[in-house]
């Protein structure tokens, strides 16, 4: 792997001795846990979602909705600048993949339109194993 890729540093030189194999499926081959099996799928516990493989913080408790589909999910990031984003044809369908800006692990994906009572129409469907909530009180 090259340190040339977007904020990929030192840690990117052996993923695999950092995250456990499901973490690197997820993170590093962009894999997806089963629904209604991970951490935080259904956890209301306050604090910020941070990147499992680098500590970026991703996503504020204030914004996780509970939208009944198996995993973690957000209306908007913490901000527009800690996630990238690209075009996902797998599976058979248009998709927008997300990914940490920072070590450009995968995350999980956004959709938008599906009519959810939040502020943004957006759903950012995310993989618990992706994620590591501090607790903490969200300003």
């Amino acid at each position: 792997m090259s340190d040339s890729l977007p904020g990929v540093g030192k840690i990117a030189k052996d993923w695999k001795s950092v995250l456990n194999p499901t973490e690197y499926a997820v993170l590093r081959e962009a894999g997806t846990e089963r629904p209604f099996t991970g951490e935080y799928w259904d956890t209301t516990t306050e604090g910020v979602y941070s990147c499992r493989a680098c500590g970026t913080e991703l996503f504020r408790s204030t914004e996780k909705f509970e939208s009944h589909c198996g995993w973690p999910s957000f209306f908007e990031p913490l901000a527009e600048d800690r996630v990238r984003y690209l075009e996902d044809f797998s599976m058979g369908m248009k998709r927008v993949e997300v990914r940490c800006a920072a070590c450009d692990s995968h995350l999980g994906h956004v959709f938008e339109g599906e009519g959810y009572d939040t502020p943004t129409d957006l759903r950012y469907c995310i993989n618990s194993v992706s994620l590591r909530l501090e607790e903490k009180p969200v300003e």
